[in-house]
């Protein structure tokens, strides 16, 4: 290598080992400020409400024309019982993980003030976060069908509060490519008219939501029919329920989309299931 390149070479390094230290210092100053933050619930905290979902068998997918290839075939899937969280989780249920185990915030919470934003869904956070969040919880991310099914119910319906176009009554949507905090985002104990068979809050809108599953184009083609938990393998999750940005079309509950687990926006967020064990025998 020539001098001139070994000395670009070297002042490159440099500066990502600085660029590095200041993205450490930065993080390290938002958890510092979270810690100190009096809106931070302590542990342990309370358990946020779940609802309880029969077992039984629902419609996943759809036919038609408007159906996009990979919702279809509509099929009928059987789900045990199962639990899932009422409520998106919340900025202010995120913070204390953070905090409780010394995990920097994303970069999306630079403006996040949890006194003003704690009852708004968490952004920012990847699939793998999400996932360990809800294991720190003692829970799992939904799979596709658990959430499907907690939004749709047992009679097919379209959207969450039945076969209605949606409107600013029943979701958080349609605000484009805009964002401001306090400006898109609702709190999860918003439009309760727009609440699913169950009484699931925000499961069109808002922020879309990250489930279990690897995403598979053709995987209804094959998926089981008894508690399909995806693909093996894939690229790309899941992602459910659509967002604060979207069109109504992408609100629909069966509408499937895919990220990267590693993507962090300001679109996603997630809630919780927990697998309900059958009673003993006597």
């Amino acid at each position: 290598m020539l001098p001139g390149m070994r000395l670009l070479a070297s002042l490159l390094i440099l500066s990502l080992w600085i660029a590095g230290l200041e993205t450490g210092d930065v993080a390290y100053a938002q958890l510092e400020r979270l810690r100190k933050h009096k809106d931070i619930p302590a542990a342990p905290i309370p358990d946020p409400p779940m609802v309880s979902i029969p077992e039984g068998d629902f419609l996943m997918g759809a036919n038609g024309m408007d159906a996009l290839e990979d919702e279809k075939p509509q099929h009928r899937v059987w789900l045990d019982w199962y639990q899932i969280d009422t409520y998106e989780v919340t900025t202010g249920q995120y913070a204390a993980f953070l905090v409780q185990e010394k995990v920097s915030p994303p970069w999306q919470w630079e403006s996040v003030d949890p006194a003003q934003h704690h009852d708004r869904p968490v952004i920012g956070a990847s699939w793998f976060d999400a996932e360990a969040y809800c294991r720190w919880r003692g829970a799992r991310l939904p799979t596709e069908a658990e959430w499907e099914k907690a939004a749709r119910g047992s009679d097919g319906r379209l959207f969450p509060w039945g076969h209605r176009t949606p409107t600013d009554e029943e979701a958080n949507f349609g605000l484009g490519a805009r964002f401001s905090y306090s400006q898109v985002l609702a709190p999860v104990q918003g439009y309760p008219s727009g609440r699913s068979p169950y009484g699931l809050h925000q499961m069109a809108g808002n922020v879309g939501e990250w489930v279990a599953d690897w995403y598979g184009a053709n995987y209804y083609e094959t998926s089981a029919s008894k508690n399909p938990a995806g693909p093996e393998r894939g690229t790309f999750r899941v992602v459910r329920g659509g967002s604060w940005s979207d069109l109504p079309k992408y609100l629909l509950t069966y509408g499937r989309s895919k990220l990267p687990p590693e993507t962090r926006n300001s679109y996603t967020g997630f809630r919780c299931a927990r697998t309900v064990l059958p009673l003993a025998s006597p």
